[in-house]
């Protein structure tokens, strides 16, 4: 009971600071804020994180173990077509973008703007984070098998559709507005057709050798 008990703290004060850091940013967030909001005391987060730049450490290790559970996989669960799953995901950022009247954005991309230079110790967790993002949406390409032609770069494909989500979401939440989200991802939906279209293709060819 005890150790559930502390998981739970360490969790709430985690979940809180997530919270706060997403809202308000995390140089503006203070230590007394995180236990208001987390209902516990100075000596719980302490227990814990050694200093509020531990609890950033620790909030970015929560969202690199919580992005396949939390929104990937029931994505996953949700849609089989590995290319429909791709825009299924951007679409769930859009509809954040919407429900927040364009505002908050992706939680490690408003981090990696504020804290890699003042923490560059933090960086290596910053693009771990990045990576795991793109390594998820890499294994859809790959799933996709002959979908897309042989010849693709499927890990650099990834990495352009978290371009495109990250830049998206800049631009909209500096416009006010989903429009340029929206152009940017209708560009990427345009290549990847035009990529299935060559797969379609070629297969077509090798069948007529055959």
């Amino acid at each position: 009971m005890g150790h559930r008990k502390k998981r739970n703290t360490r969790e709430r004060i985690l979940q809180a600071a997530a919270r706060l850091f997403h809202e308000q940013g995390f140089a503006a967030t203070g230590v007394a804020a995180i236990l208001r909001e987390a209902d516990v005391n100075s000596g719980s987060l302490y227990h814990f994180f050694s200093s509020k730049d531990a609890l950033l450490e620790g909030v970015l290790e929560r969202y690199l173990e919580r992005l396949y559970p939390d929104i990937m996989q029931p994505l996953e669960a949700g849609e089989r077509e590995p290319l429909r799953r791709v825009f299924c995901l951007l679409d769930w950022y859009r509809g954040f973008l919407m429900d927040h009247n364009c505002r908050l954005g992706c939680p490690v991309g408003n981090l990696a703007l504020e804290v890699s230079d003042t923490h560059p110790e933090l960086r290596q967790l910053l693009d771990r984070n990045f990576r795991n993002w793109a390594g998820i949406v890499e294994g859809w390409l790959n799933e996709a098998g002959a979908a897309l032609p042989q010849d693709c770069d499927r890990k650099g494909l990834a990495t352009l559709v978290l371009t495109v989500l990250e830049g998206g979401i800049m631009q909209a939440r500096a416009a006010g507005s989903v429009a340029t989200f929206d152009q940017s991802v209708a560009q990427l939906r345009h290549y990847l057709d035009t990529l299935a279209g060559q797969a379609r293709q070629a297969c077509g060819q090798r069948a007529q050798v055959a």
